[in-house]
């Protein structure tokens, strides 16, 4: 089929996953799954080159891209390296909402929960948003153009690797931490929603959460060290991406 002078591409059992060498990509790597996953290397499809990404999709033809591809930690990263993070995180997701909205193709877009405003926590999906540093601010730079592509789903994901790798954790901090490992469980039953869904574990402490893999973990105060004014909780509702899940059982 062609449309726009574009041949519409749609093989169900095909997944292009930017991003497979980060740290969730390689949790993906691990599991089984019905469909036929392909992992790019940066060679092979490269973010900020629309002819690359163009090629390989043509080459692959998936009917879903998973969009992991950018700059994450650490944080203080966005606001020494400005430019890189623009060009990964905003710029690199327009290219590929672009190439998806070209040759049809399901686009997931991995976004956090630093996209809320982090004051007073149980964040709905339809809550407005306010980043409060720069690699938010890039992550929803991101969104902006995933929203703009109807066939899309956007995913605000609060996780982190396992085993907890700190020696300390805020005990001020409320958010909705939860394994890479749990996400890659439930992914695949939600690539085919529309829209924004909070992804997530139980709301509770960065502490609460990591004492009960490490029960020698210190407890350390977000307030001292970031100050009074810093938002201490985008803890988002999940009550939307639970009932998703209940049906789908």
């Amino acid at each position: 089929m062609v449309e726009n002078g574009f041949l519409m591409l749609n093989y169900k059992d095909r997944i292009i996953i930017t991003g497979g060498s980060g740290r969730f990509g390689l949790e993906l790597k691990k599991i089984k799954s019905k469909y036929k996953i392909y992992f790019p290397k940066k060679n092979e499809l490269n973010i900020l080159n629309s002819k690359s990404i163009s090629t390989y999709i043509k080459k692959k033809k998936p009917k879903y891209l998973i969009h992991l591809a950018g700059l994450s930690r650490p944080m203080d990263m966005h606001d020494k390296l400005i430019k890189k993070s623009i060009d990964l995180n905003i710029i690199g997701t327009a290219n590929i909402t672009k190439a998806c909205s070209d040759f049809g193709i399901k686009l997931i877009y991995f976004s956090t929960s630093y996209v809320y405003p982090g004051i007073k926590g149980n964040y709905k999906e339809s809550d407005s948003l306010l980043p409060n540093n720069n690699y938010a601010w890039s992550k929803l730079g991101g969104e902006s153009a995933v929203r703009m592509y109807k066939n899309s789903l956007i995913l605000r994901i609060c996780m982190t690797e396992k085993p907890f790798v700190h020696k300390s954790a805020f005990i001020d901090f409320v958010t909705n931490f939860t394994f890479h490992e749990n996400i890659t469980k439930i992914l695949f039953r939600l690539i085919d929603k529309k829209g924004v869904i909070n992804v997530g574990g139980k709301s509770q402490s960065v502490y609460n959460f990591a004492k009960k893999y490490n029960s020698k973990v210190k407890k350390i105060s977000a307030k001292k060290i970031f100050g009074k004014k810093y938002p201490l909780n985008p803890s988002m509702n999940l009550k939307k991406l639970n009932i998703i899940l209940k049906k789908n059982i």
